[in-house]
Parts: C-alpha cells; sequence; structure tokens
C-alpha cells in the first residue's frame, strides 16, 4: 500500500511570523508591514521599466491613491484606504500581468478575492470592494499605468491611450513616477498608510 501522499503546502510564512494561508487567509494573519514589504519588491510591467530600480506595486499604490484623492476630493478615509490597498493581495500572488490573467482565468481570481476580503477585513472595511467605489479606483489606476506606460515602459502615447485611456487634467510631472528602491517605496507605503489611518482616527 503506497504511504499517503504529502500534503501540499499552501500557506506562506511572513517576515512578522505570520502564516498566511493562501487558500483560506485568516484577517489574523494581514500586517500592514508585511504587505508594503512585498508590494515594494513587486515589480510592475514584469520589470520592463527604464530606471535603476524596479517600479514597484507599492509605489504605483501609492500613486493610485494620491490620483483618487484628486478625483475624489470628498471620499472618505475607508475609500482612501480601500484605493490604497487595491492591489493588496500582490503582497503574496505578484503582480500578474493582465494578459496572463486572462489566460488563468477563475482559480486566480478567485484566490485573489479572498485575500482582497482578508486584508479587508483586518483594517475593518467593506469585505468587498462597492461597484461603484471600484470603478473610481479603476479610473485612478488607468491614469497611473497611463503614465508608467509612456514615462517607464517604452509606450507611445497613442498606443497608451488605446489601453488606458487620456489621463484628462493630470500630467506625469504631478506625481513622482521615479522608480524608488524597495525600502524607500515600503517607506512611502506605510506613511500613506499610517495618514489614512489618523483620519480614520478623527472621524470615527
Amino acid at each position: 500500500m503506497p504511504a499517503k501522499q504529502k500534503e501540499k503546502r499552501a500557506w506562506q510564512r511572513m517576515l512578522s511570523g505570520r502564516r498566511l494561508d493562501l487558500l483560506e487567509p485568516s484577517p489574523l494573519d494581514v500586517e500592514i508591514d508585511d504587505i508594503a514589504q512585498g508590494l515594494a519588491r513587486v515589480a510592475r510591467w514584469n520589470g520592463q521599466t527604464s530606471g535603476d530600480h524596479a517600479f514597484s506595486v507599492a509605489q504605483h499604490s501609492v500613486i493610485v491613491w494620491q490620483i483618487f484623492c484628486k478625483l475624489e476630493a470628498k471620499s472618505t478615509p475607508d475609500e482612501e484606504l480601500i484605493a490604497l490597498l487595491h492591489d493588496g493581495p500582490e503582497y503574496v500572488v505578484g503582480d500578474m500581468i493582465s494578459p496572463f490573467k486572462a489566460v488563468l482565468g477563475g482559480d486566480y481570481k478567485l484566490v485573489e478575492a479572498r485575500l482582497q476580503e482578508a486584508i479587508h477585513r483586518r483594517y475593518s472595511l467593506v469585505p468587498e470592494t462597492p461597484e461603484k467605489l471600484k470603478k473610481k479606483i479603476k479610473r485612478a489606476d488607468s491614469i497611473s499605468a497611463y503614465f508608467e506606460a509612456t514615462e517607464l515602459a517604452g509606450f507611445k502615447q497613442i498606443e497608451a491611450r488605446e489601453f488606458f485611456g487620456t489621463p484628462r487634467g493630470f500630467s506625469a510631472d504631478m506625481f513622482n513616477f521615479k522608480p524608488l528602491g524597495a525600502q524607500d517605496a515600503q517607506i512611502q507605503f506605510i506613511e500613506a498608510f499610517d495618514k489614512i489611518e489618523r483620519k480614520r482616527i478623527n472621524n470615527a
């Protein structure tokens, strides 16, 4: 009789000491320092960007939050935090480019959705981002992607407009698209998180 097959590991140990189950993630195992650590070391555009450093998901997330705040001046601190954390699951699963996500389909999206829900629950946010808010964050995300594409990833403007739309009312020099080192990107992300958390406390 064959020996019992060893169960495959479906969790990741974080530097905080937490052990995050990828299939059934618990909010209790989510820590902002782990998120910042991971996102600051995940490259956007599969690393195909100019500069001395990769353009990280952490830096992208901060810029999306900044754009979102300009687009939605009356947004609540909770909405701001959801914008900052919109790519939160990527601290575990990495930043997979959109064409590859389309190939993988449902299973990948299910894992990503469970991780996003665990992150939201950890910080007392709605478990699932409302569709209306999701569209607003997507608009901010597309504006950032346009400038990342044209400033860093070698896209022509006409090509970037085809994929990401035209960023009306915004210019690249309004934000810092110069790729930061991992430690600086991590610090910037934590500073943004702390700023939003202070707003949440004051509004409580």
